[in-house]
């Protein structure tokens, strides 16, 4: 049947106009509607499905009620401005509002011991239907936690106790692999890497790509530098690329870092990409407007938060179904102007 106020485009329905299609009393409604003791279940079920039918404002709360749940997801998350946590987290919010679910959010800070535990606990305490843990770091953290609703992973390998954890990841190890490859099919002899930090889950699986890569193709794995993501640690490394004449190729875990690097090369008398190709990670929005435009990979963002969050709310509404595996996330390579073949002896 057509929602009452869909239906007229009048006035939102009100709480009487569900007392009388339920055939109940204005304060019936109210105590259906509060969660109150005292209603019968048919009479509870009546008011919910009127509610329902007519579009009442608290419909939501209505559903609430009738099934347990507060549709409800809560969100570690890091406390940061970067552009792949941020944005991911970004896609998380869009995807639970188009599941019909609201998000409460608990931040972490880098360095904080015990802050996954913390901010999960935060967020079992506010009644929370499902828990996305999209924590980078590893912060040497034991997580000892029972967590009686399902969990969704995004990246990060943590172990909860007692519940249905789903995991889904971006897929940086074949996103690197593929970025390496890029450069290796130009021409190039190997591929300098300029990783992220340590500690960051992300940090490893592009290292690991890249590694792979080198190795399924029988290539010399140089010395790995190691930046903090930012522009400025990605300069220092270019710095001491532009020493190296061996140096032809360089992918650098993400776009700030590489346009870093790219600025030391110019600075050092270098050409991008004549005399040294360089690809980074992310497609930042200005990795189009560099000088020049940056070949990088793409991170599926929004595809990732969406299958992960479908899994998750399969997992709170049909918890006795079995899951099916994530599905895999889309490679993107976007080839710009900042890579070529190498010189013509291989060598600066």
């Amino acid at each position: 049947m057509t929602r009452a106020g869909a239906r007229t485009g009048g006035p939102a329905p009100r709480s009487v106009d569900v007392a009388r299609l339920a055939g109940v009393s204005q304060k019936t409604v109210s105590r259906v509607l509060n969660g109150e003791r005292y209603v019968s279940d048919e009479v509870r079920r009546r008011v919910l499905a009127a509610a329902e039918e007519l579009g009442y404002r608290l419909n939501s709360a209505a559903r609430a009620l009738a099934s347990g749940r507060t549709r409800s997801i809560g969100v570690v998350a890091l406390g940061t401005a970067l552009y792949g946590p941020a944005s991911l987290l970004i896609g998380i919010e869009r995807a639970a509002r188009d599941a019909g679910y609201a998000l409460r959010v608990v931040n972490t800070l880098e360095g904080d011991a015990g802050g996954v535990v913390g901010a999960v606990e935060s967020l079992l305490e506010q009644g929370v239907d499902g828990i996305v843990v999209s924590e980078p770091i590893d912060e040497g953290e034991e997580v000892s936690l029972s967590v009686d609703v399902p969990v969704l992973v995004l990246g990060a390998p943590a172990a909860f106790g007692g519940t249905r954890t789903v995991a889904a990841g971006v897929g940086a190890e074949l996103l690197a692999r593929t970025a390496t490859e890029h450069l290796l099919d130009l021409g190039h002899t190997t591929v300098h890497h300029v990783a992220g930090p340590g500690r960051w889950f992300a940090a490893r699986d592009r290292l690991a790509g890249w590694r792979g890569a080198l190795t399924a193709h029988g290539r010399e794995q140089p010395a790995v530098l190691t930046g903090d993501w930012s522009a400025a640690s990605g300069y220092e490394a270019g710095r001491e690329l532009a020493a190296d004449p061996g140096v032809t190729a360089v992918f650098a875990a993400n776009d700030d870092m590489a346009i870093g690097v790219i600025r030391a090369l110019t600075e050092a008398g270098l050409r991008v990409p004549d005399d040294v190709s360089v690809v980074g990670f992310d497609d930042i929005p200005v990795a189009a407007y560099v000088t020049p435009p940056l070949t990088t990979v793409r991170q599926p963002f929004d595809a990732v938060a969406r299958e992960g969050l479908r899994l998750l709310v399969r997992a709170i509404e049909a918890p006795d179904t079995d899951l099916p595996p994530p599905d895999d996330p889309p490679v993107e390579l976007v080839v710009r102007a900042s890579t070529a073949p190498p010189p013509a002896r291989g060598i600066r």
